[in-house]
């Protein structure tokens, strides 16, 4: 369902009529989330294991096959940390980011069909905030190779850029740059934000506020939506996105997306090509200076949310559960929540998702990893964040919450 790019005009001639069309300047959101009737204590639900602490994580993902869990840090770092042996060790190689607000490195993603290979050689993908001319900058995807010396350092290796965000403009937010590559092993789909621009995601002549589809080297797909129409029309696959901090895919091959509303609307989204997910011209939030956009319902041509919050979650990453620890909770996503400090249990079932736990922290969370034991691994936001590792508490949890929802 493509939006034409009529409306453009006309949603840049709102935006100047509306000073909510101005970013936040708090970026991702630092709001208040009420607690909810499925709210439960995190200590009552889990056994949890502070293993270390690191400065603003950003994303983590384990090296398939191995207890090795890799973690970016948003100033541009990258660590090790072996979950077997409590090894924390370094991994030199980032490239250079851009640095503020919400700019920085980005996510990190290894391939599963390399889970048989030996740590060292293995291909890495990484996002991050580039930094371009005239004080502007875009989200950028390069893939390397990792190099493991025994029992040492690791570092990446030929790191190339195989992506970049259309255009680059000014401001430090909504990058959003997560990546996740297909079951199948073919394709890279990456997250592109809306750079607190609003209108661009609403044309497909650039890639802001889209999900975009490569081949693992970069190259376009042909078989995308949009596909003979040009670069960078032809990356898109999904369109009409504000902030998307969580892309997964399901154990039964879906891909969905969690992304950041304005004031309330955070969105779950089950992810289809060519698909106009409706941002700015509608969501379930408000702006920020309270201005109120038209809800989901008044627009049914557009692609509405299997889920929505408000207050908002804020979320900070997501993925599916196939853990043998929580065998009750296969198929669920799990996200974690900045403003709402918590990790949010959702189930789905078609095309409708339900929240059925939210388990309290106290701190704004991160990021989220399953080990390949089954345990989770769990990292808070900001300075001397923790890196924590959860089980479950006796008796087993259950797959369903027994709590009304409001």
């Amino acid at each position: 369902m493509v939006q034409r790019n009529f409306l453009i005009t006309a949603i840049l001639s709102t935006c100047v009529a509306l000073a909510s069309c101005g970013a936040n300047p708090a970026g991702e959101s630092h709001a208040s989330s009420r607690p909810t009737d499925t709210t439960i204590k995190a200590a009552e639900a889990f056994e949890i294991e502070t293993a270390t602490r690191l400065d603003e994580p950003w994303a983590m993902a384990f090296a398939p096959g191995t207890p090795v869990l890799f973690i970016t840090r948003k100033a541009g770092a990258i660590v090790g940390y072996d979950t077997a042996t409590g090894r924390k060790f370094s991994v030199s190689g980032a490239p250079t980011v851009a640095y503020g607000g919400q700019g920085g490195l980005g996510d990190i993603a290894f391939l599963a069909s390399e889970a048989a290979k030996d740590i060292s050689g293995r291909t890495v993908y990484l996002s991050w905030a580039e930094p371009g001319s005239g004080n502007k900058r875009g989200a950028a995807v390069g893939r390397g190779t990792l190099s493991c010396a025994s029992g040492g350092d690791c570092a990446i290796r030929d790191l190339t850029v195989i992506w970049r965000q259309q255009p680059k403009v000014t401001g430090r937010g909504h990058f959003s740059h997560r990546i996740a590559i297909s079951p199948d092993g073919q394709y890279l789909f990456i997250a592109s934000g809306d750079r607190q621009k609003m209108a661009p995601a609403q044309d497909t002549s650039n890639t802001l506020g889209t999900i975009v589809r490569l081949k693992l080297d970069g190259s376009t797909a042909t078989s995308n939506p949009f596909s003979g129409r040009g670069s960078p029309t032809d990356e898109i696959w999904s369109f009409g996105h504000r902030n998307i901090l969580g892309l997964a895919f399901a154990p039964d091959g879906r891909l969905w997306e969690i992304e950041h509303g304005p004031r309330g609307g955070d969105e779950l989204n089950l992810v289809e090509p060519g698909n106009n997910y409706g941002w700015p011209l509608v969501s379930n939030g408000v702006h920020y200076s309270g201005e109120t956009i038209p809800g989901h319902a008044t627009r049914p041509d557009l692609a509405a949310p299997a889920m929505s919050w408000s207050p908002v979650i804020a979320p900070g990453g997501m993925l599916f559960m196939t853990s043998p620890l929580f065998p009750a909770w296969h198929g669920q996503a799990l996200i974690t929540g900045l403003a709402s400090e918590a990790l949010v249990r959702v189930s789905i079932r078609g095309e409708t998702a339900r929240e059925e736990a939210r388990y309290a922290f106290g701190s704004r969370l991160r990021a989220v990893a399953q080990a390949p034991d089954g345990a989770l691994w769990l990292a808070e936001d900001g300075k001397d964040a923790r890196l924590m590792r959860l089980t479950p508490r006796a008796p087993a949890l259950p797959a369903t919450s027994t709590a009304t929802q409001k």
